[in-house]
C-alpha cells in the first residue's frame, strides 16, 4: 500500500477529515497517520481509533497493512496543538522523525 491510498480510504470513511500518512519503514506496510476529523468530537480516543481502523479493516485483516500508528484529533484539538486554522491540513507530523 502507499500513503495516498490509506489517506483516501480514511477520507472516504470520515468525510471532511484531514489526513497525513507516512510510510515509516519504507516497506509499504508500516505507517503512521495523523487524522483530524469532526467525527471525533466527544469520542474517547479508543473510539476515534476504531473509526479509523474500521475504514482499513480489510487491509489490516489480509496483511496488506501490517502496522498503523495513529494520532487522532478533533479540529479544535489540532488548532490548539498547531496554533493553526482548524480547517487546515496537518502541516507537520506530531510524530518524531524516523
Amino acid at each position: 500500500m502507499d500513503p495516498q491510498e490509506i489517506e483516501a480510504l480514511i477520507q472516504a470513511a470520515l468525510p471532511g477529515a484531514k489526513v497525513q500518512v507516512e510510510d515509516t519503514a519504507g516497506d509499504g506496510n508500516h505507517f503512521q497517520a495523523v487524522v483530524v476529523a469532526e467525527q471525533f468530537q466527544g469520542l474517547p480516543l479508543i473510539k476515534q481509533h476504531r473509526l479509523v481502523n474500521e475504514a482499513l479493516k480489510p487491509y489490516l485483516q489480509d496483511g496488506r497493512l501490517h502496522a498503523l500508528a495513529l494520532r487522532t484529533f478533533t479540529p479544535t484539538q489540532w488548532q490548539q496543538l498547531q496554533g493553526a486554522d482548524p480547517g487546515s491540513a496537518p502541516q507537520s507530523s506530531p510524530f518524531p522523525p524516523s
